[in-house]
C-alpha cells in the first residue's frame, strides 16, 4: 500500500511538474465559479454559484470566503480599487461593497432578468448587461449604483458580455449574433452583427481592435471598431467563454470542449495566431484574468482555479542537481541552435531570489521561466519554443547582484 500512494504522490508531482505553466489552487469549494477579478498580482475575487464569493490576498495561495447574503448564482465581479466593487448574477442580483468585500449589500436592479456581466470606468459610471430569451438588457448607472436605469429592455436575445473602452465608446454581445455598440454611453445603441452564432465574450483592446469569441469555436476579428468581423473560429466542439487582453498583442481565450475539458489559447501577436496551451486536467474553465503577460488565473466548475506565473506560453520543466556549486553561473543553452526544445543549466551558490527571462532580438519579453526564491542548486530547465518564429532569442539570469546573459537560435 505505501509503494503505491508513493507511486501515485510521484505521478501527481511529475504531473504538477509538468503543466507547470498552469498549477492548481486550492479554492476550498467544489462549487461552480464564475468570473475573476485582479487588482494587482496579489489582490483578487472570485464568484460563483450559490453566492460565493472569494478573496485573495495573496495571488491565490489562500483563497477566503467573503458573505454574500444571497444564494443567487454571480456571474461577474468589478472593482476600481480596493475597497469599492460591484457584483451581478441571477434574477436581477446586483451587489456592492465599500470596504473590500467585508460587507456587500444589495442594489436594486429594476429587473428580474439574469445580469451577466458588469463594468465601471470610474467610481460613479457602470454598466450591466444580460436578458433572458425573451428580452435584452442594458442596465446604467451615473452614481455608483444608488440608481439603475434601464437603457435597452426590448425583445431580443441575452447579453452576455460588454467592453467599455471609455465612458461612451462600448460594445456588447450575446446569443443570436448579437454585437451592439454605443459611441454615447448607451443612450443609443446600434447592432453592428447579425449572425447564427452564439457569443459570449467580447474585448476591444482599443477603439479599433475587438473580438468576440463563443459556442462551437466561434471566434471573429474586428480592426475597424466592428463595421467588418473576420472569421477566425477555430472549427472544434468548444464553447470559448471568455476572451481577455492584457494590451494589443498579448491574449488569451478560455473555455472548455463538449467533454467539459478545460481549453485556452493564446496569441502574440494581436490574434493573427493562436497556440493551445498545456493544462492540468480540471473541470470546464470559464473564466480566465491575467494582471500582466505572465500573471493570471483561470476558474470554471467544481471549485477549479488555476494560475500561471508564465503567461502559460510553452511548455517548461526544471530539474535539481543536488551537486552544491561554486560559483553563480548561467551555462550555454544546449542544444544550440535548437528545434523546438533547449536545456538551460545554472547554478546558485546562496540562497537567492532567481529570475530567467527570454526575450526577442528586439529586447522584448517572451516568457518569464523562473521567477522565485532558489536555494543553493545546480538547476536545469527544458525550454519548448514550438509555438515561436526562427529567430535569435536572449536568455537573462539574475540571483542577487549576480546577471549574465546569453544568445541562442531557434531555427525550424
Amino acid at each position: 500500500m505505501r509503494t503505491l500512494i508513493q507511486t501515485l504522490f510521484f505521478f501527481l508531482l511529475v504531473t504538477q511538474i509538468c503543466f507547470a505553466q498552469w498549477c492548481h489552487q486550492n479554492s476550498g469549494t467544489t462549487l461552480g465559479l464564475g468570473w475573476s477579478y485582479f487588482l494587482d498580482s496579489n489582490l483578487g475575487w472570485v464568484v460563483g454559484s450559490s453566492g460565493i464569493i472569494l478573496k485573495t490576498t495573496n495571488g491565490g495561495t489562500d483563497w477566503l470566503t467573503q458573505p454574500s447574503g444571497t444564494s443567487q448564482g454571480l456571474a461577474q465581479v468589478h472593482f476600481i480599487d480596493t475597497a469599492s466593487g460591484w457584483i451581478c448574477g441571477e434574477s436581477g442580483t446586483i451587489l456592492k461593497t465599500t470596504n473590500g468585500g467585508l460587507n456587500w449589500f444589495n442594489q436594486v436592479s429594476g429587473t428580474s432578468s439574469n445580469l451577466s456581466d458588469i463594468q465601471f470606468v470610474d467610481s460613479n459610471t457602470g454598466w450591466i448587461v444580460g436578458g433572458d430569451y425573451v428580452y435584452t438588457t442594458i442596465l446604467k448607472t451615473t452614481n455608483g449604483g444608488i440608481n439603475w436605469f434601464h437603457q435597452l429592455n426590448s425583445p431580443g436575445s441575452l447579453l452576455y458580455s460588454l467592453c467599455f473602452i471609455d465612458s461612451i465608446t462600448g460594445w456588447a454581445a450575446g446569443d443570436l449574433g448579437n454585437i451592439l455598440k454605443t459611441t454615447d454611453g448607451g443612450t443609443h445603441w446600434l447592432s453592428i452583427y447579425n449572425g447564427s452564432y452564439n457569443f459570449h465574450s467580447i474585448f476591444f483592446t482599443d477603439y479599433n481592435n475587438g473580438l468576440v469569441v463563443g459556442w462551437d469555436g466561434v471566434m471573429i476579428r474586428t480592426t475597424d471598431g466592428g463595421s467588418t468581423w473576420i472569421d477566425l473560429s477555430t472549427g472544434i466542439s468548444v464553447v470559448w467563454v471568455t476572451a481577455f487582453f492584457v494590451d494589443s498583442f498579448n491574449g488569451w481565450i478560455a473555455g472548455f470542449d463538449y467533454l467539459y475539458y478545460p481549453k485556452i489559447l493564446r496569441t502574440t501577436n494581436g490574434g493573427d495566431e493562436w497556440s493551445y496551451q498545456n493544462l492540468p486536467f480540471s473541470a470546464a474553465v470559464v473564466s480566465i484574468f491575467f494582471t500582466d503577460v505572465n500573471t493570471g488565473w483561470a476558474a470554471g466548475s467544481f471549485g477549479t482555479i488555476l494560475h500561471t506565473t508564465n503567461g502559460g506560453l510553452t511548455f517548461v520543466e526544471e530539474e535539481q542537481n543536488n551537486e552544491l556549486p561554486a560559483e553563480f553561473l548561467l551555462s550555454q543553452n544546449f542544444p544550440n541552435p535548437f528545434n523546438p526544445s533547449t536545456s538551460i543549466q545554472y547554478q546558485v551558490t546562496s540562497i537567492s531570489f532567481v529570475s530567467l527571462v527570454v526575450y526577442d532580438i528586439l529586447g522584448n519579453e517572451i516568457e518569464t521561466l523562473i521567477n522565485e526564491e532558489k536555494p543553493v542548486g545546480t538547476y536545469e530547465v527544458t525550454w519548448y519554443a514550438a509555438n515561436l518564429p526562427s529567430g535569435v532569442y536572449f536568455y537573462q539570469l539574475k540571483a542577487g547582484d549576480f546577471i549574465s546573459t546569453k544568445k541562442m537560435i531557434l531555427m525550424k
